[in-house]
């Protein structure tokens, strides 16, 4: 959403129907719960919630390329590079030139990047507690999400 609602490209919703029966409404209002959830944990790790994306990304399979983390968060490469150059300015990852192919740059975790991963480990559960939703009905939500997703993307 482009800080629009778009109603033409919304599921039918009953004549007169106000912003909460429509599908995006509920998705875009809880995308800012989510980041009102997320900011006081993430304040106190010093990372905005993009950037712990990223770390989440490099604490699962570090050295992976710009590209591949710009995939996997759904991001233009060209979105994503000052965001990695402000982790590296707190020296949190490094960004090195592949030497096969050096339009690729690979990003790596420092040791204080690594370290945070252990301050980070909170994050999930005190998030998953803040829905108040057991974790069988996260996962169907998680599902329910992935397939609205890709049905969007189609």
């Amino acid at each position: 959403m482009k800080g629009h609602l778009d109603q033409r490209n919304d599921p039918p919703a009953p004549a007169g129907a106000g912003l909460d029966d429509f599908l995006c409404f509920a998705v875009y209002s809880a995308n800012h719960a989510f980041n009102r959830a997320y900011q006081p944990l993430l304040e106190a790790l010093g990372l905005t919630y993009p950037q712990y994306l990223v770390m989440v990304s490099l604490w699962r399979a570090d050295g992976q390329t710009v590209g591949e983390i710009a995939g996997r968060l759904d991001l233009e490469s060209s979105t994503l590079t000052p965001l990695i150059k402000r982790l590296e300015a707190m020296g949190l990852v490094t960004r090195r030139r592949s030497l096969e192919d050096g339009r690729q740059v690979h990003v790596h975790l420092t040791g204080e990047g690594q370290a945070l991963e252990a301050r980070a480990a909170s994050v999930p559960a005190a998030i998953g507690e803040a829905t108040g939703f057991d974790r069988r009905a996260v996962e169907r939500l998680r599902a329910d999400m992935a397939r609205l997703r890709a049905a969007l993307r189609r």
